[in-house]
């Protein structure tokens, strides 16, 4: 657990730790197990995101929820696989749509064999994870379908655009269907698999929502506010490529909420001059629009800890709240 999500781990009783910390070991094992092949150049471009490591926030959904229930079922290690792998999966094809050149810290896919192989490669890890439901019943592969139609829906959404909507309303739709649908999945089937009565685990489910969509956000903000790369990228890689997160939206529909300035270069797209760059982003952290951001991250922090607050009392449902004060203070 503390490899996947630092500082955490330090606040969650002894007992749940451990398990979750055992139970994610299990899962790196079975993610490199999952994606061979006997092709050398699947088996070889499958693995390579694997390998890259990453915060495994997933299956520590997965693993949270069924600390509730009986989290030694052998259903809960596949789901959690192939909840990672549905993940993965969506980074290749990211990275071929953005044209991205790195994918943490080492060189993406698409970059090192080709836009094709990278799609193919997610293709192959989405049917991957597609076996593995059909290996736990019905139920599981009706909650991974609609999964991916809300994940695709998102990914429509942010392409297109918000097409003469609120863009604030629609960015927050589109973190909801691109990133917080796999994680509240991942925590319904936490419960699910675990034994966990129904209203429970539609709990876990509207928990997920939340502190899935507080996740992004604050991920999104680590990206202006911090010094180092905690995000896992350069700071301030999303104001050189363009991507509209939520400070910036703020700012661009708000006067009050940064300088004309600011707005002004916001106003450009994609920062590719260092000058304008570093400036925007050094008057971006002043901005009144980074607070407000904070505030709605704490808002769906808090929302998501209201959901946990209803599942039965004991040490897996603090750990579900404390979750929630580590996702809501990580950017200050």
């Amino acid at each position: 657990m503390a490899a996947s999500i630092p500082g955490l781990s330090d606040l969650v009783d002894p007992d749940v730790r451990d398990r979750v910390a055992e139970f994610l070991a299990e899962v790196e094992q079975e993610l490199l197990v999952s994606v061979t092949s006997s092709d050398p150049l699947i088996d070889e471009a499958a693995a390579h995101l694997v390998r890259a490591g990453g915060k495994r926030f997933r299956p520590l959904t997965v693993a949270l929820g069924a600390q509730l229930g009986d989290p030694s079922r052998p259903e809960l290690l596949t789901a959690a696989v192939m909840m990672e792998l549905t993940h993965l999966a969506t980074l290749y094809h990211d990275d071929v749509m953005d044209e991205a050149p790195l994918r943490r810290g080492a060189a993406s896919a698409n970059s090192r064999w080709s836009n094709r192989i990278a799609v193919y490669v997610g293709d192959f890890l989405l049917a991957r994870a597609a076996d593995m439901a059909a290996s736990l019943g019905d139920e599981a592969v009706r909650l991974q379908a609609g999964m991916l139609v809300q994940l695709v829906r998102g990914q429509l959404a942010e392409t297109v655009g918000p097409r003469g909507g609120d863009p604030i309303r629609h960015h927050l739709q589109v973190v909801e269907d691109k990133t917080a649908s796999l994680i509240a999945t991942s925590a319904r089937f936490g419960g699910l698999f675990s034994g966990l009565p129904e209203h429970h685990v539609r709990t876990l489910a509207e928990y997920g929502t939340a502190i899935g969509i507080a996740f992004q956000l604050s991920d999104d903000l680590l990206d202006i506010a911090s010094e180092t790369a905690q995000s896992g990228k350069t700071p301030g890689t999303d104001l050189r490529e363009g991507v509209p997160t939520l400070p910036v939206l703020y700012v661009l529909s708000d006067s009050s909420a940064g300088s004309p300035r600011l707005r002004e270069l916001l106003s450009k797209g994609p920062l590719t001059d260092d000058e304008e760059h570093a400036e925007a982003l050094g008057l971006l952290r002043e901005s009144a629009a980074l607070k407000q951001a904070r505030e709605t991250v704490h808002g769906y922090a808090e929302a998501a800890r209201r959901s946990a607050g209803t599942l039965p009392a004991g040490p897996a449902r603090k750990a579900l709240e404390q979750l929630c004060h580590y996702i809501g203070e990580r950017t200050g």
